[in-house]
């Protein structure tokens, strides 16, 4: 017996100086009568960046207890193939959140709620929202800069009608002490994981009964069907496509000068732009209006000066606009900041070791740290040290560089697709894709031209392709168009975009209940046929099983004829129920109507 809990959401104040706060769930742990026996381990899609911690322990002497705490939602955004399998296997799910973080919370309601609401609305999940910490509310700040007050609560009022958006139990946790998290809190998931265990016992009871009616004669058993291939997701190496684009400086469009102009150091304006408002000022993507913030204007003009050089060629073969750097100490440091942010912006611990050893004088260090701090500055926010630290710090490029997805700022290459044109910048295509790298970079007729014209896909599929590159995510909208991205990444050979594909094709498919994949028109075969055609080996070898293994369902389609020799010998090899089993079930069926035609009784 065993009982899965998924706990998301950080309930750690965002302004408290307290890092070392435990979680809501390990000090639960820690602290119950009924829990033994705890070990835990992390699951990470990027080194220093934990998903989620799994717990696992015994509770009510030898239940098998198992915690996923996620405390970052990016994974909703980043894998949502894990979260939907977390949600899936759930039988209690915990929200936390912090009352002094209204900014958490209002992303969470907004941009999360939706998406548990549609993953929970197909089981009966027992849901628990917990509001932790004492609330402090200050002054508001009256500054007309400001387009927020960071540091207003969470009103209970709003955490009990997002309580009832979800169907949850709403706990209010003023303190994480004995008496909220034993008592209060404890007392209410204890609650819900006997709820749980009497369940799951019953529909234990319910099955067995079920098994015994037929005690004299048991019908022939129907051996499951063959296990599918299981598709692995590649891991994401986006930060490391950008940071080697950074390392070979192809498409660069922006070059950094000392003052005496003896080194240039190159760089791409979409970028930087990306990671920084200073940069979009400084190369005229957003005037001073739209800034609004005086220390980002005077960190730009005492920083850089771009140098006035009318264009000598035609674009694409315009040079690289040039930049002064004024502080000789920062551009000294300056191809570790960049380093910095082609990573991703996350990484502020090496940063700062980088330009410690470098320097070697705390005063420069420091001057030079509270620059780059004011470069990555949000206008109108204050700028501390711990906004800087990684856990602190989303991904950047996966959400700011989706401003210029499909937008002629900075733009440098335009595609002309069905009639259309999309605009977009080289310097991401040659980053996220070798077959655009070598056309852009090589003897062909498009790496000196601003209009390429694309075939062989449609444009909605193209600009979906395109939003990968950008923001290293997709969602296909239904089958038939993942299948569609997935011949558009292969053509393109973005291996990880078309693994994607396969999985959420294969997720779907699998979703699909037995009367709606005998009544639905799309065709299975067709899809084994592009798969095939598209070297797409993992999810062609997969669509055989699926139909072998719903043979019943197939073999009456007429498109099932469509099958290959091959194919069909692999599929009646590996038909479920096999000819066997068919067999068997019909002498059953006979043996049982015999016993009716002789009843002994009457």
């Amino acid at each position: 017996r065993s009982v899965n809990i998924v706990a998301f959401g950080n309930e750690r104040d965002g302004f408290s100086e307290d890092n070392q706060q435990l979680s809501l769930i390990w000090s639960y742990l820690r602290r119950s009568a009924l829990i033994s026996q705890i070990d835990s381990s992390l699951s990470a899609s990027h080194v220093g960046n934990p998903v989620f911690t799994e717990y696992q322990a015994c509770v009510f002497g030898n239940v098998r207890l198992v915690v996923h705490d996620c405390p970052v939602w990016d994974i909703f955004d980043s894998d949502w193939y894990t979260s939907r399998s977390l949600i899936g296997g759930a039988d209690i799910i915990v929200i936390k959140y912090s009352v002094n973080d209204k900014t958490s919370f209002q992303e969470l309601k907004d941009s999360y709620v939706p998406m548990i609401k549609k993953a929970i609305n197909q089981c009966s999940v027992p849901v628990i929202i917990s509001a932790v910490g004492a609330r402090k509310n200050g002054v508001p700040c009256t500054c007309p800069l400001c387009t927020s007050d960071r540091r207003s609560c969470v009103t209970t009022s709003e955490g009990v009608q997002l309580a009832k958006e979800l169907g949850a139990t709403y706990l209010e946790l003023h303190t994480l002490n004995d008496f909220y998290i034993q008592k209060y809190f404890g007392g209410v998931l204890e609650y819900f994981m006997i709820q749980s265990l009497n369940q799951k016992s019953s529909e234990k009871m319910k099955k067995r009964k079920k098994m015994q009616k037929c005690h004299r004669v048991q019908p022939p058993q129907l051996e499951q069907p063959e296990k599918m291939p299981i598709l692995k997701g590649e891991a994401s190496h986006y930060d490391v496509d950008l940071h080697n684009l950074l390392c070979c400086c192809q498409c660069a469009d922006v070059a950094f000068y000392p003052e005496d102009l003896s080194t240039a150091v190159e760089a791409h304006k979409v970028i930087l732009c990306s990671a920084s408002h200073l940069f979009m000022l400084l190369f005229e993507v957003k005037s001073p209006a739209d800034i609004r913030d005086a220390a980002i204007m005077r960190t730009a003009q005492s920083l850089f000066a771009v140098e006035s050089v009318v264009p000598c060629g035609v674009p694409p073969c315009v040079p690289p606009v040039r930049v002064v750097v004024k502080d000789a100490v920062f551009c000294s440091c300056l191809p570790d900041i960049l380093r910095f942010i082609y990573s991703g912006a996350f990484r502020w611990e090496q940063l700062e070791e980088d330009i410690k050893k470098k320097l070697k004088d705390p005063e420069k260090t420091e001057h030079v740290l509270e620059k780059v701090k004011c470069i990555l500055k949000a206008p109108g926010k204050l700028n501390t040290v711990k906004d800087c630290r990684s856990h602190q710090i989303k991904q950047l490029y996966n959400t700011s560089l989706r401003l210029f997805f499909n937008t002629p700022v900075l733009a440098d290459v335009i595609f002309k697709i069905q009639g259309a044109t999309v605009p977009a910048h080289r310097a991401v295509l040659v980053a996220r894709c070798e077959v655009m790298a070598a056309m852009f970079n090589g003897n062909y007729l498009e790496a000196n031209s601003v209009l390429v014209p694309v075939y062989g896909v449609s444009k909605d599929t193209f600009l979906s392709f395109l939003e990968y590159l950008y923001t290293d995510s997709c969602c296909p909208a239904s089958i038939l168009q993942a299948m569609s991205l997935l011949i558009c990444a292969e053509m393109y050979q973005v291996m990880r975009l078309q693994h994607i594909c396969e999985l959420y094709i294969i997720t779907q498919l699998q979703s699909m209940p037995s009367r709606e994949l005998a009544s639905t028109s799309l065709s299975i075969v067709s899809l084994l046929k592009k798969a095939k055609f598209h070297n797409s080996d993992c999810l062609s070898t997969w669509l055989l099983h699926f139909i072998a293994t719903n043979y019943l369902i197939f073999s009456q389609k007429p498109e099932f004829q469509d099958l290959s020799v091959e194919e069909r010998n692999f599929v009646e090899m590996h038909r479920w129920p096999s000819n066997l089993y068919l067999k068997q079930l019909a002498d059953y069926r006979n043996y049982v109507h015999s016993q009716k035609c002789h009843c002994t009784v009457m």
